[in-house]
């Protein structure tokens, strides 16, 4: 009886935590106070935060080999489908007619990506200290952070930097639904009064043959000059065209809706099961948060500065502060530049303007990861 007792005993949850798991548990309840009390990026951190709270409970498994989590894991970001398909429904819910109206705002976007390759030179950097040792790959998937696309960092990370997954996915999601409280004093810092009062003119109105050509177009130049960032680019343009072709409304309506929320939900469940207490708790991981503020900083401070030199180079004609909208975070840079351009000029809307470089900033992160797959051999 005494050995029953003593066997049940240490079945319990009570009789298997240690510190690490109940830190755990704390950021995962930190995380859904964050999306619940705070709404930051609520539709990720929900299931993150869940899902980190369910891997730290001893015993159960659940992000085990053969646990739930442990499954959705292998079947969805293991493999990467889960960030694909979130490409696809982000394909169907974008209209890219700001960045076909105004494509000199690529540029823009492609700016605000030299964060990322700034960032992985920080990691590398970071090997000089006690406790960090990362490779290229790792420093390449801590990189895309500076992105500010969470899929395309967790599909990167899913390759690159597996062990890793966890921390970037955390940072990238975490900075994303900080964009109010960073761009804004970097924009100001970076840009004077005069330039953040210009009114730029209204875009033009794209017609619906260049809104379907435009996926088509893109998909071609990717294939032919950097195909290791079609599983991303593919999906985009293939949710885009669903969109904008106008003969498959349900197909569209599907990856914008009961696609895109059924795939959120997973992905954020096994995001969540790699934050375990002994992967999580280390030195790199709070290198990695340290880092991550570092490259969204830095790629907005790039976007912002490569929109001066459009300044004055169209002889004032672009308002500079889009530029900080080339970090992709759709579509929350975009309206924190609206919302700068309003504060400096009442009569100043840059919403639809702003737009050009956000939509070219998620192009932009994933040809930045096509490119990293590329060099580094991670690509399939």
């Amino acid at each position: 009886m005494e050995l029953d007792l003593k066997s049940l005993w240490l079945t319990t949850g009570i009789a298997n935590f240690g510190i690490g798991e109940v830190v755990m548990i704390l950021v995962g309840g930190g995380l859904l106070y964050l999306a619940i009390a705070r709404r930051f990026e609520p539709l990720l951190l929900v299931p993150i935060g869940f899902g980190a709270i369910l891997s730290n409970v001893p015993v159960a498994g659940m992000a085990g080999p053969d646990g739930l989590l442990g499954y959705i894991y292998y079947v969805g970001i293991e493999t990467g489908v889960f960030p694909m398909l979130i490409f696809l429904g982000l394909g169907a819910l974008t209209d890219f007619g700001a960045l076909i109206a105004n494509p000199r705002t690529l540029l823009l976007g492609a700016a605000a990506q030299f964060g990322i390759f700034f960032t992985l030179m920080g990691a590398l950097a970071l090997n000089y200290l006690p406790g960090f040792d990362f490779s290229l790959q790792d420093a390449a998937a801590i990189g895309i952070i500076g992105g500010a696309d969470g899929p395309t960092a967790i599909f990167l990370s899913s390759r690159l930097s597996p062990e890793l997954m966890g921390a970037i996915a955390v940072a990238a999601y975490s900075y994303m639904a900080l964009v109010p409280i960073i761009q804004p004093p970097i924009m100001k810092a970076l840009t004077p009064v005069h330039e953040r009062k210009v009114v730029m003119e209204q875009l033009r109105t794209v017609t619906p043959l260049e809104k379907i050509l435009f996926p088509l177009m893109v998909l071609l130049i990717t294939a032919l000059l950097l195909p290791a960032a079609l599983p991303l680019i593919g999906m985009i343009t293939f949710g885009n065209l669903l969109r904008e072709s106008g003969v498959v409304d349900r197909l569209s309506k599907t990856a914008q809706n009961e696609l895109i929320n059924i795939v959120t939900i997973f992905l954020g469940l096994g995001v969540g099961s790699k934050l375990q207490a002994d992967s999580f708790l280390t030195v790199q991981t709070i290198g990695i948060l340290l880092l991550g503020a570092i490259a969204f900083s830095v790629g907005t401070a790039s976007g912002v500065l490569m929109g001066r030199i459009m300044y004055r180079v169209t002889g004032g004609a672009v308002n500079p502060l889009i530029g900080a909208a080339g970090v992709s975070a759709v579509p929350m840079a975009a309206r924190v530049v609206n919302r700068v351009g309003l504060e400096n000029n009442p009569h100043n809307f840059l919403l639809m303007h702003a737009m050009g470089p956000n939509v070219a900033g998620v192009l932009g992160s994933a040809v930045a990861a096509g490119l990293l797959l590329a060099l580094l051999g991670g690509g399939g």
